[in-house]
């Protein structure tokens, strides 16, 4: 009886050991899937805050504060299809935007975001029945509130107005007299009619009896930026590669063209431009010091540290900041280190490696010997 007693202990010890273990493992991968996949965005995103303005609005007898629009910029979201995108790959970015993005919204609780083009990667040839179900996930992964506007610079005839701003469809700017390229040319130069008509001092007759729009000067959204020669000039951590900065741009592919770029700056006279399309940051000055910002890749695919820029904004004023997204690097190494602390956990276990403690106190008594 007394042997039979001590066999179940022993059978009961085993099991007792083998269920701590496996508690130890789902511990371990639990924590580390926590903070790779929910808390490092709301780790890195809280450090982000928004610009200040340098000076409020000044009317001449009096300091007015003039409400601040607080809003947000990202590109090249990069959505994969049927086509090109991998299911893991396709899963694994969609989530990493759609945490970012929530987590963003949730702590930064912008009026406004504003994406600035190239929000799939299969457009150009997706079936209409592929198409819906992009725009569906893109629907999911950036759902907002209904108080915060969300505009998407888009590939097709998309110009308007919102909050000063002047969204540009720059697909259409080729400049070879394509039906779409004449309705943008058009419609813009309609626009520079109506921003000249609001900056003058006096109405004048050509400018009609319409509602005049404010007399800022507009933000110029657009996906492609004004042409440049290169991103030799560009500077910052979430910059081009060293190695590709040097590397001339393609008019019309890469960047718009030197006509289409001075056609813009001179119909539109704007106080901002930023754009998107190379994945890269960049800061360029255009003319008469006018700023254009290009805003990286949104999508880890794309880039190791995504970031968007967060401006806070009047009708006469602006200051912009930058807030990046975790390195995807971190987030592997994490995950490795994890690795490696569930493989030790098992060869301790199994009697292949000393436990921490035992280890230590084998050196203590050496030492003690010695």
């Amino acid at each position: 009886m007394v042997t039979i007693r001590l066999g179940f202990g022993r059978l009961n010890f085993r099991l007792f050991k083998r269920s701590f273990l496996l508690l130890k493992l789902i511990a371990v991968l639990f924590a580390a899937l926590l903070f790779c996949e929910f808390l490092i965005y709301y780790l890195v995103i809280f450090r982000c805050n928004w610009p200040e303005l340098k000076t409020p609005a000044y009317d001449g007898e009096q300091e007015t504060l003039e409400p601040v629009l607080k809003a947000m910029f990202l590109a090249d979201t990069h959505l994969l299809g049927e086509v090109r995108g991998h299911w893991l790959d396709k899963l694994r970015r969609e989530w990493q935007m759609e945490r970012a993005f929530q987590t963003a919204l949730w702590l930064l609780q912008p009026e406004v975001v504003f994406i600035l083009g190239d929000i799939f990667d299969e457009g150009k040839w997706s079936s209409s029945q592929a198409w819906a179900d992009d725009v569906e996930r893109f629907q999911k992964i950036f759902r907002h509130p209904r108080h915060v506007q969300l505009k998407v610079v888009v590939g097709n005839h998309d110009i308007g107005f919102h909050y000063h701003f002047v969204m540009v469809n720059s697909v259409a700017l080729e400049g070879d007299g394509c039906n779409i390229c004449s309705e943008a040319e058009a419609e813009l130069i309609e626009i520079s009619h109506k921003l000249n008509c609001s900056r003058e001092e006096l109405h004048s007759s050509q400018c009609g009896d319409g509602q005049p729009l404010p007399r800022s000067a507009p933000v110029l959204l657009q996906h492609f930026p004004l042409y440049r020669r290169s991103d030799a000039n560009c500077t910052g951590e979430d910059a081009a590669p060293p190695d590709e900065r040097d590397a001339l741009f393609k008019e019309r592919y890469d960047v718009l063209s030197r006509e289409a770029s001075q056609k813009l700056l001179w119909w539109l006279r704007p106080r901002l431009v930023l754009s998107g399309h190379t994945h890269s940051a960049c800061e360029v000055l255009h003319g008469a010091g006018i700023s254009e910002i290009s805003v990286p890749s949104f999508s880890w695919r794309n880039r190791n540290n995504p970031s968007f820029i967060m401006g806070s904004m009047t009708s006469t004023e602006y200051a912009l900041g930058k807030c990046y997204m975790p390195f995807e690097s971190t987030v592997l190494i994490t995950y490795c280190g994890t690795a490696g602390f569930l493989v030790v956990l098992i060869l301790i276990h199994f009697g292949f490696l000393d436990s921490p403690f035992i280890f230590g106190c084998q050196l203590l008594r050496k030492f003690k010997t010695v």
